[in-house]
């Protein structure tokens, strides 16, 4: 009997049924602090003689059906474990982020050669913050804003995604990843950008950034250009204006220094008494005397009388610098 193919073939079957009842599927589940999660558990065992869940590999409680104690390992555990509508399924509530692990479940049956398990994984999630966002280095080129803008969560950065919303094109753009490069020409279109940050029990966005704000440098690296061309250029257009004033004073002050001396030849031609420096050679005229005797002077019947010559000059300044030159007087008797 214990050798013939009968005996081996119930063996293969009491062994398929202790092991679908000994194993089963990981469930993965997800809580939030200060919220609550339950365990779900089904089992199709007939008789239930207890229910042991662990933590990890510590006891959390042990239940025992039909009116039998329920045994909570650690006293901090028994405000926060339950099992609603008098069922298997463990609710724990008040979660903390520590509570995240793996949890176990055991159902002992005396039908039941090995206890029937499952296996739960649990991750406890804060409740996001509102995202920030920083500015990487940021360049300023004729005009163009090129930067990075980086989203980042202060607190509970676990299973995070960051997704990014452009607004203020013709069609709106979408990014995934923490780090968004914008490229942004001053003069189009304000663009407005937004940070969207999720986990798997919350999500949260940032203040929305406006491109124009952003890339003020832009708009100022545009104008400081223009300020140092009209910085370069004001002085030089200065300097050619005042050249210009200067040399048409010049050209008037040389051309009334021209009228005025054509003006004093003309008169010194029209009137030579008048111009006695005219530059012209002095001349000395003499009346010559006959050689006839002079008759003795009579004081009482003596007339005297004096004739001047105009003079012309070479140099205008000679006469200052020659001595005294005689003069020739002619004397005339007046018997």
């Amino acid at each position: 009997m214990a050798g013939s193919p009968t005996c081996f073939i119930l063996i293969y079957i009491l062994w398929q049924h202790t092991g679908s009842t000994a194993s089963g599927s990981v469930k993965e589940l997800v809580g939030s602090i200060d919220g609550a999660v339950t365990f779900p558990l089904k089992s199709e065992v007939k008789q239930v003689d207890s229910i042991v869940w662990t933590f990890n590999t510590t006891p959390l409680v042990t239940i025992q059906p039909e009116g039998g104690p329920m045994i909570v390992t650690q006293n901090r555990n028994k405000e926060r474990v339950d099992f609603p509508d008098g069922g298997y399924s463990l609710k724990l509530s008040k979660l903390k982020k520590n509570d995240s692990g793996i949890y176990n479940v055991e159902i002992y049956s005396s039908s039941l050669q090995d206890p029937f398990t499952r296996k739960y994984v649990l991750r406890v999630y804060e409740h996001l913050s509102k995202p920030k966002v920083t500015m990487g280095l940021q360049s300023n080129k004729n005009g163009t804003c090129v930067t990075n803008l980086t989203c980042c969560i202060e607190h509970g950065e676990e299973d995070v995604i960051y997704t990014w919303k452009a607004l203020g094109r013709a069609v709106n753009e979408s990014h995934n990843g923490s780090i968004l490069p914008i490229s942004w020409r001053w003069g189009e279109s304000d663009m407005t950008f937004i940070c969207i940050a999720r986990n798997p029990v919350s999500s949260n966005f940032s203040s929305p950034i406006f491109a124009r704000k952003l890339c003020e440098g832009a708009a100022d690296d545009s104008d400081s250009s223009m300020v140092l061309l009209c910085l370069l250029l004001v002085p030089l257009l200065l300097s050619l204006f005042v050249l210009g004033l200067f040399l048409w004073f010049l050209k008037r002050e040389t051309q009334e220094e021209s009228i005025e001396e054509k003006k004093r030849a003309d008169i010194c031609r029209e009137t030579p008494n008048i111009c006695p420096y005219s530059g012209e050679n002095t001349e000395y005229d003499t009346i010559p005397s006959t050689n006839r005797t002079i008759p003795m002077e009579d004081a009482a019947n003596t007339l005297y009388s004096t004739v001047e010559i105009p003079k012309k000059m070479e140099n205008p300044h000679s006469l200052l610098k020659m001595p005294d030159t005689p003069r020739l007087f002619a004397y005339e008797n007046v018997i």
